[in-house]
């Protein structure tokens, strides 16, 4: 069995390496610590967004499922996508990402 970071160790590494490269990240919401699974919303220019949702393959790799189809969407959308996911799984953690590209730096691969 391999062992796994929690999930806010993991979400805070992601953030201090986001800091580092000059990317603004932010916790939207704290879920639960231990397990919960991530949602990433790229905030783009023109309020604009993406939003993925963090899922494993069966392998157990961290990847991300692209929400309403990989769509740039307005942010009112994305921010609703979001209260539904969190709505179906009340233990999600939310992080926002500044992108001017619509790609995000964290880690996995997206489904």
């Amino acid at each position: 069995m391999s062992e796994r970071l929690n999930t806010a160790l993991w979400v805070q590494a992601h953030l201090w390496r986001c800091s580092a490269e000059g990317i603004p990240a932010y916790v939207v919401r704290k879920g639960e610590p231990e397990s919960g699974m991530v949602v990433l919303k790229l905030a783009l220019p023109g309020r604009r967004a993406k939003v993925f949702s963090q899922s494993r393959d069966l392998d157990g790799r961290l990847g991300w499922l692209a929400g309403l189809n990989g769509a740039e969407v307005d942010e009112h959308e994305a921010d609703e996508y979001v209260a539904r996911q969190i709505r179906r799984d009340p233990d999600l953690w939310v992080v926002e990402v500044e992108s001017r590209t619509g790609e995000h730096p964290f880690e996995g691969h997206t489904f």
